[in-house]
């Protein structure tokens, strides 16, 4: 059996960008919602604080300590959700002023997660779920070969981008909104045929394409999908794998649920979905979630939809080392190759799924997984 890599999702919006400054202020960034986070019930735990403090991920100096956290307990890769709108990129800067320009980079790999939806002014959600819609997701041919010549260059050039089986890991969010922008699913399956040429012309080999799949919806913006299985059978990936378990489980309890129920759960889903796939399904484990630091803090908390949802409740370390084992034993168990997991996530703070020291657990979480995987 081959040794299992673990691979973190990272949300970069914990820097300052010039989008976010032109729609929420001066110096704004993510970190205000989560400084400003309130408990929403009796025994509601945040704020949240993050024991290193409100750092700024740009800097390369603030990387190299993720990085070095990171290596140090066993992660092998980086998933980076990435952006693009308006024919540029957005939170691009956390990955190429501080990872990429850290002195440690090299400890770590790093890849894309095309996070092609719709951005939304969640920052925070009203109760009434109006949101101003910041930025289309979809693209269209042009601007596809634009952004893909933008990622060939940027990324795939560094000597520490992913590779999976041989080839540059590179996953996509959302299906139906990659299929509507190209215009069908021929359109679509030719976009990325031309996607895979220019790749290999630029002498980078080749690519393994990775799906998000999704049962249940969660932001505003997303849509279902039908006959999943057979669409991303037909456009040629070459695996898929989990974003959150709230895509597949729903949280049954308001405004607490329990994690160990969905703990067990997942077990199950995640073997059904392996089963479902005839290219290799990845297993996902979710550390935690509560997304109420993107509310409107003085809003009564009800259960209206995102971020207006249930929580976590129990996502101990202890119990985040069980679904790590449990994840682990499933690819065992059925002798997947590669063996991989993905995990949500190194830095999801405002929807309380991060890996990241906080004034509570400390390396706790990060420890978990060098105990599973060491």
């Amino acid at each position: 059996m081959e040794k299992t890599q673990v691979a973190v999702y990272y949300f970069p919006n914990y820097h300052i960008d010039e989008k976010n400054e032109e729609r929420h202020g001066q110096g704004w960034n993510e970190w205000e919602l989560l400084k400003n986070a309130t408990p929403r019930f009796q025994g509601h735990q945040q704020p949240k604080i993050p024991l290193w403090g409100y750092e700024d991920e740009s800097k390369p100096e603030v990387m190299e300590k993720k990085i070095n956290a990171a290596f140090e307990n066993k992660v092998d890769a980086f998933i980076f959700d990435w952006y693009w709108y308006d024919g540029a990129s957005y939170l691009h800067n956390c990955l190429e002023k501080g990872f990429l320009k850290a002195k440690n980079t090299n400890k770590l790999k790093f890849s894309l997660m095309w996070a092609n939806h719709d951005w939304n002014d969640l920052f925070p959600a009203p109760r009434h779920g109006k949101l101003h819609n910041f930025a289309n997701g979809m693209v269209n041919e042009s601007e596809f070969d634009k952004m893909t010549d933008y990622i060939i260059e940027k990324y795939f050039s560094q000597p520490n981008y992913w590779k999976v089986e041989g080839g540059l890991y590179f996953s996509i969010y959302d299906l139906p909104a990659l299929i509507k922008g190209l215009g069908g699913l021929d359109k679509t399956k030719l976009a990325l045929q031309s996607f895979r040429a220019k790749v290999r012309a630029a002498g980078y080999g080749e690519l393994h394409l990775n799906a998000i799949i999704t049962a249940r919806l969660v932001l505003p913006c997303e849509e279902n999908l039908e006959n999943q299985s057979e669409i991303i059978s037909f456009l040629g990936f070459e695996s898929v794998t989990s974003y959150v378990w709230i895509h597949h489980y729903e949280l049954p309890d308001f405004p607490l649920s329990d994690y160990s129920k969905a703990r067990i759960a997942m077990k199950t889903i995640s073997e059904d979905l392996i089963k479902k796939y005839d290219i290799p399904c990845f297993p996902n484990v979710t550390m935690g979630w509560d997304s109420s630091p993107r509310t409107v803090q003085s809003n009564r908390f009800d259960y209206l939809g995102y971020p207006y949802i249930p929580i976590f409740k129990n996502n101990t370390p202890q119990e985040f080392e069980l679904a790590l084992r449990d994840a682990k034993e499933i690819n065992e168990k059925l002798m997947l190759t590669p063996s991989i997991i993905t995990i949500n996530a190194w830095n999801e703070w405002t929807e309380g799924s991060y890996l990241e020291p906080d004034m509570e657990n400390g390396m706790a979480y990060l420890e978990a997984i060098k105990k599973v995987f060491t």
